[in-house]
Formats: C-alpha cells, sequence, structure tokens
C-alpha cells in the first residue's frame, strides 16, 4: 500500500508541474513559472524516494533526497522575493 501512495505521490507532483506550465504559458505570470519549476524538483524528489524505498532499499538516498527538496523550495522561494509583485 505505500508503494502505491509513493507512486501516486509522485505522479502528482508531476500533474501539478505540468498544469502550472502550461497555465504559465497561457498568462506568462512569473509565479506560476517559479511553481512549475518548484514542483518539478518536488516531483524529483518523490521520484527518488520511490527509488530509495522501493526500488533500492539497501542504498541510503536521503542526503540526495533533502537537497532536491531543499532546492525545489529555494526556487519557489527565490521567484517569491525577488519576482514577487
Amino acid at each position: 500500500m505505500a508503494a502505491f501512495v509513493y507512486v501516486l505521490c509522485a505522479l502528482t507532483s508531476i500533474v501539478c508541474a505540468w498544469l502550472l506550465f502550461r497555465g504559465y504559458r497561457v498568462s506568462r505570470t512569473q509565479l506560476l513559472f517559479w511553481s512549475s519549476l518548484c514542483f518539478i524538483g518536488l516531483a524529483l524528489n518523490n521520484a527518488l524516494l520511490v527509488v530509495d524505498l522501493l526500488l533500492v532499499p539497501n542504498a541510503d538516498l536521503f542526503l540526495l533526497r533533502t537537497v532536491t527538496a531543499l532546492a525545489a523550495v529555494s526556487v519557489l522561494l527565490y521567484g517569491l522575493i525577488w519576482d514577487g509583485p
């Protein structure tokens, strides 16, 4: 059951990133662009979680997953501070 939830979270992040980027292409709102980049990073983080816990359980990808999540949130924070209204 946990594997299903992990994969579903990764797919949800990918769909959110795609919808945000599609909205950015239509409206050219910078916040949508930064949010889509953040969700791409979060989708990568969720994909790494699936790899870490399900595909190669002997490997420890905790540091890589943490750095990926930090980078994703940092991108959104940058967009909120410097490209905000």
